[in-house]
């Protein structure tokens, strides 16, 4: 499948988890892929280069801290190239609005918000030049609905959406399109290390806590898989969704559907 071959697509937080799903099925489309972490290790980059070589594209590793909006910025600069930008670092903190704290909240709105405001305004430049880019933002469940104890969380993932919208107004009609994708809870390892820990919390096996305990907000009662993920946003830089901007795709279940 070639739908996006000769594409160069950059996916921030890349090297586990939805990012990684993401850029798999990207490279899987044809796309030649720039994975991206904080972290700048042989392994980052062997995992880089088995992907590209699985999919026969072009696959690097690119370490930037996406704390840092220079960094961000520099991402785009080294990648050489972006046609399809997706922002999908992110992390997370629970607490009490009253206890939050306060390098917490700045650290969470810093990857999760601001990164996406400095990397998108690094690549739309060169997709304006070409006539054509992508910019698919990560956002969450969370971007659309809220719950307690994640305020940091909540508050980046709508401004994530936010964003979305008004970069997509602003390049209304020059082929480029900005959307946000928003799954609900997805299978990743980050999600599985904490499945033994709650069965022993809540005395229940395996099933019944990620039915019960994980999946109550998901009336699907099933995780979304990075594949999925990675599949929407493929679907998204595709000529069928040329006329999809400014909005959100949910992949949860059914939870904002409540």
């Amino acid at each position: 499948m070639a739908l996006l071959r000769g594409k160069t697509a950059i996916i921030t937080g890349s090297n586990s988890g939805i990012g990684l799903g993401v850029a798999e099925e990207l490279a899987r489309a044809g796309a030649d892929v720039v994975l991206n972490s904080f972290t700048d290790r042989p392994e980052d980059h062997a995992l880089a280069e088995a992907l590209g070589a699985r999919h026969a594209v072009s696959a690097r590793y690119i370490a930037a801290d996406m704390s840092k909006g220079e960094d961000c910025r520099a991402l785009i600069e080294k990648a050489g190239g972006c046609d399809i930008l997706v922002n999908n670092a992110g992390i997370q903190f629970v607490a009490a609005v009253d206890e939050f704290p306060v390098d917490k909240w700045n650290q969470i709105l810093a990857i999760n918000l601001s990164s996406a405001f400095h990397t998108t305004a690094a690549a739309l430049p060169g997709m304006k030049a070409k006539g054509w880019g992508r910019v698919v933002n990560i956002a969450s469940a969370h971007g659309l609905t809220a719950s307690p104890f994640k305020s940091a969380y909540v508050a980046a993932k709508h401004g994530v959406v936010g964003l979305s919208k008004t970069v997509a107004l602003e390049v209304a009609g020059k082929g480029i399109t900005c959307n946000a994708v928003c799954p609900g809870y997805v299978l990743t390892p980050l999600v599985e290390a904490q499945i033994p820990d709650t069965m022993k919390q809540y005395n229940m096996d395996r099933e019944t806590v990620i039915r019960e305990v994980m999946l109550q907000r998901q009336p699907s009662r099933q995780f979304a898989t990075v594949e999925q993920i990675g599949g929407t946003v493929v679907y998204l830089c595709s000529p069928h969704a040329d006329q999809v901007t400014g909005t959100t795709i949910s992949v949860d279940g059914g939870w904002t559907a409540l």
